[in-house]
């Protein structure tokens, strides 16, 4: 063994010393040749370094590689069809990689291959390359690419897609575009649809997917025939990276401060080792041999519930330390292997651990019956991998991509105040609550040039797992009789319960696309058809479980008033004082599936050298079977057939200027969780969200028109204004026909909602070129919503209102500033949304509303080490503006200058904090 050693460092050494070797002695040029007026990826085209007989051919996404020695060259690039194009000054640097985009114009009528060749410097033609690539999108959209991403601080999406226009980012994670609520959004990775990450609403949580692995990003604020038919608002689509350009290593940590956390006080319940790695080791867990419902509602003595109640963890325990620093840490591996005749053979691998500590220390409740005083320590952890593997081989390439990520967070909630439904003036209640989810995808995806005039099928399958866990969610309330503290245990509900809950979803997917050259109109033009399948099954388990005091054993009154940590201990519960209770009902465990099929033809005309349409359409087949567990099930069904035109017209006025139009019809449908009659108490909300098993799907009329003007490359103007018609809008509110305030989804009858859209961002060089590092970036929208429903004006005197999770109006702005040839860079970043309705009225409660607040965000870095190491300083939120619920109606009245208020107008009110985050990243 001791001889192995030295031969594998010998071996290691060699290795990497001829790696340094050859990336001291060459460099490569990267990029895609694309069709400078279409955009179209041009399979097969050929760049060759003049004086040479070194070349290269593009694949079936357009890309290519050349590898030269380091040095200034011309290169040729040709393509049968289009002008021969001749570029100077290109640089090669040893062991680095140029990355150079290519655009090639369409033959004029009647000229030979051989008779035009056009001249251009590097410089110019990625100016040009950059303005092609702006102009080219058939839908409205704004995007990010990797180029981009390399230049900022960014760590992970979500902070990426804070750049992106017309894109908001809500708890660090989930986008918001338009001002539109979640389920108006969708989101998918690698070309295949994301699976929500969250239980009881349609998000993703952004934060999974680091930015150094992205290779560009794009928001489909309109509809095309091949896009998924189910959004309005935005279609975010993210595709990582597969083959590097060149082999990398690089490793990140970072360490983070919240003020209102950091170095303080942190309580929660008891803590195992495998918590800090994602996963709860068991302990939590309900027991495999734990009584059925049927079986504890059979039980006629105590005795009978001794064994299962003591089989449950005792431990009440509340522990106290001092809360340590944030904590972040990423490495991400790159692989390249250039083989014979082209072929290239690659794979990128990241692991991600993030571990955060949160407190908020004095969140206010005071509404209703409800007067209260909140305290919450929330212990997350975060862990994701990334194996994506790509291999091209003539015009063919086959990636196989896979993402993984788990989620755990355990909180524990400590809340003092009075509750009126209960008549105690004085109430001490604590909450035990962890969440455990997980997210599992692998994409398998197929790229193949047929034939020699550009025709192109792609085909992908996914498999996609999603979990979300529960494991003994535990509440207990104190309230002050005749001056004692005493326990709430007498019966099982909304005080005293544990609560354990298992979702398991399994996502199928396919599809296949097929891309057809034609010309029309002596215009180029693309036919493109599809067919696409998914299949969805999810499984939901609950358990409402807990300890019942039976009142007339001796010394009842006693272990009422034990403290927490030892009323529910194994001693008290072996001398047979308590009944095991289940309030599960039959209608909450539910099974569910949906089969969505699609169909979808779409042509891309050019009707004339300014003017361009892609129209088509799309046929979505939707069929949804939910049903619960009980011997008289309660269900849900849809069967929908949707025909979903869209038309996108772009009127190039120049160069540099776009005029657009679009129409198109989409879809909203109803989430799983909400048509599942499950009823869930959120101790936090005060109230139980209820599902409804009657909801529809919402049927939407989208318009768009854009204008948009380019300054210069990567910089742009655009001035928009848009329209949707929603039929059947899905929105949540309050169902008080029995006062108690609780939460039900339900269909209103129709929405409108039309706005304006401003988008700016430009170099400050006109003001002078000292600023020419310098970019502003900005995006308002002003929107207005309107809900009208005859069933309204029950409760709100009109029939008519805004709409549910619509904000009035978005603001995002912000400047950043280049030194030192992009070594040294600082972004200022602002956010405000407007005030939002979260919940519409009911019968006696008024609609609830979110407050608007003010988010300023700072990012510097710093690359050192000759660029391959950089630090990072994050700072969020540096306002700390309070996030704020409240009613709005004509008792009771929020004035946000004066803070003068009627009783019960502040729902609730709290404040997350300053969070300061120090990282350093370093490439190899």
């Amino acid at each position: 063994m001791k001889k192995r050693i030295p031969f594998l460092l010998t071996l290691l050494i060699t290795c990497f010393s001829i790696s340094e070797v050859f990336s001291q002695t060459a460099g490569k040029i990267t990029g895609k040749i694309t069709d400078r007026k279409t955009g179209e990826a041009l399979i097969g085209a050929t760049i060759l370094i003049q004086g040479t007989t070194k070349g290269a051919a593009t694949n079936v996404n357009g890309s290519y590689v050349l590898s030269a020695a380091p040095g200034t060259y011309t290169l040729l690039v040709r393509y049968i069809g289009y002008d021969n194009k001749s570029i100077s000054e290109v640089v090669v640097k040893a062991g680095q990689v140029t990355d150079f985009n290519i655009t090639l114009d369409q033959q004029t009528q009647g000229k030979s291959l051989k008779e035009v060749t056009v001249k251009a410097t590097y410089r110019k033609e990625s100016t040009a390359s950059l303005y092609a690539q702006q102009k080219n999108n058939a839908a409205i959209t704004d995007g990010i690419t990797a180029e981009t991403i390399k230049r900022s601080p960014d760590k992970n999406t979500s902070e990426v897609l804070r750049r992106v226009s017309g894109a908001t980012i809500q708890d660090n994670k989930f986008v918001v575009v338009r001002g539109l609520s979640d389920r108006y959004n969708t989101a998918s990775l690698d070309n295949t649809a994301l699976p929500s990450t969250e239980p009881n609403r349609k998000a993703f949580s952004f934060d999974i997917v680091p930015a150094n692995l992205i290779d560009n990003i794009i928001i489909s604020k309109t509809a095309t025939p091949n896009l998924p038919g189910d959004f309005a608002g935005g279609a975010v689509q993210i595709i990582t990276r597969d083959i590097p350009d060149q082999n990398f290593t690089s490793i990140n940590v970072g360490v983070g401060y919240n003020t209102n956390t950091t170095g303080k006080d942190f309580k929660s319940g008891y803590r195992n080792l495998s918590d800090y790695f994602g996963f709860d080791d068991g302990s939590r867990k309900l027991p495999s041999n734990f009584p059925s419902t049927n079986r504890i509602n059979s039980f006629t003595s105590p005795q009978q519930s001794i064994a299962p109640l003591s089989s449950l963890n005792p431990n009440f325990r509340v522990y106290n330390y001092s809360a340590l620093p944030n904590q972040n840490y990423q490495i991400s591996l790159g692989r390249v292997k250039d083989l014979k005749n082209g072929n290239r053979l690659g794979g990128i691998f990241a692991v991600t651990y993030r571990n955060s500590l949160q407190t908020i220390p004095d969140l206010r409740i005071n509404y209703y019956e409800f007067d209260y005083h909140d305290t919450k320590y929330r212990f997350s952890t975060n862990v994701g991998a990334l194996a994506n593997f790509a291999y091209t081989f003539g015009k063919n390439k086959i990636t196989w991509k896979n993402i993984y990520n788990r989620s755990f967070d355990d909180q524990y909630l400590y809340r003092t105040g009075y509750n009126g439904q209960t008549q105690n003036a004085d109430n001490h209640f604590t909450a035990f609550d962890l969440i455990e989810k997980g997210l599992f995808k692998s994409t398998l995806q197929g790229d193949h040039a047929i034939g020699d005039n550009g025709s192109k099928l792609t085909w992908i399958g996914s498999y996609s797992n999603v979990t979300n866990n529960q494991p003994d969610q535990r509440k207990t309330n104190y309230a002050l009789i005749n001056n004692v503290y005493t326990a709430d245990i007498t019966t099982v509900g909304k005080q005293n319960a544990r609560f354990f809950s298992d979702l398991n979803e399994n996502i199928y997917a396919g599809q296949v696309d097929y891309t057809l050259p034609l010309n029309m109109f002596s215009e180029k033009t693309s036919l493109k058809a599809g067919l696409a399948s998914a299949y969805r099954d999810r499984s939901f388990a609950p358990r409402f479980i807990g300890p019942e005091l039976n009142t007339f054993a001796d010394n009842a009154d006693r272990i009422r008033t034990l403290p927490l940590s030892q009323i529910f201990s194994r001693s008290i519960i072996n001398q047979g004082y308590y009944n095991l209770r289940e309030i599960t009902t039959t209608d909450d465990p539910y099974t569910a599936n949906t089969f969505t099929n699609a169909g979808y033809a779409m042509l891309d005309n050019k009707l004339s050298d300014k003017l361009r349409v892609v129209w088509g359409l799309r046929v979505e087949k939707f069929n949804l079977d939910l049903k619960t567990a009980g011997s008289t099930p309660k269900t849900a069904k849809l069967d929908n057939l949707d025909f979903l035109p869209s038309a996108n017209f772009t009127y190039s006025l120049n160069d540099k200027q776009n005029l657009r139009f679009s129409y198109s019809r989409t879809v909203a449908r109803p989430e799983l969780r909400e048509l599942a009659p499950f009823g869930y108490y959120d101790f936090e909300l005060l109230a139980t969200i209820q599902g409804n098993v009657n909801l529809k799907r919402t049927q939407i009329h989208n318009f768009d028109l854009r204008y948009e003007i380019y300054p210069s490359a990567g910089q742009i103007m655009s001035v928009s204004v848009f329209y949707k018609n929603f039929k059947n809008p899905i929105e949540v509110g309050y169902y008080d026909v029995n006062s108690t305030p609780d939460f039900i989804y339900f269909n209103a009858e129709k929405a409108n909602n039309f706005g304006a859209e401003f988008e700016l961002r430009k170099t400050l060089d006109f003001i002078g070129q000292s600023l020419k590092n310098t970019t502003l970036y900005t995006n308002v929208a002003v929107i207005k919503s309107t809900v009208t429903d005859n069933r309204l004006i029950l409760t709100e005197g009109t029939n008519k209102r805004r709409m549910v999770g619509q904000a009035p109006y978005v603001i995002n702005a912000g400047l950043l500033q280049t030194l030192a040839n992009n070594k040294v860079s600082f972004n200022l970043l602002y956010n405000r949304v407007g005030e939002r309705l979260f919940r519409a009225r009911g019968v006696q409660f008024p609609g609830l509303y979110e407050n608007a607040r003010d988010v300023i965000d700072f990012q510097a870095g710093l690359r050192v080490q000759k660029g391959k190491g950089e630090f990072k300083l994050n700072a969020s939120d540096l306002l700390n503006q309070n996030t704020l619920f409240h009613y709005i109606n004509s008792t009771a009245q929020y004035d946000i200058n004066s803070g003068l208020r009627s009783r019960g107008s502040i729902v609730s009110q709290y404040k997350t904090g300053r969070t300061f985050t120090l990282s350093y990243g370093y490439n190899f």
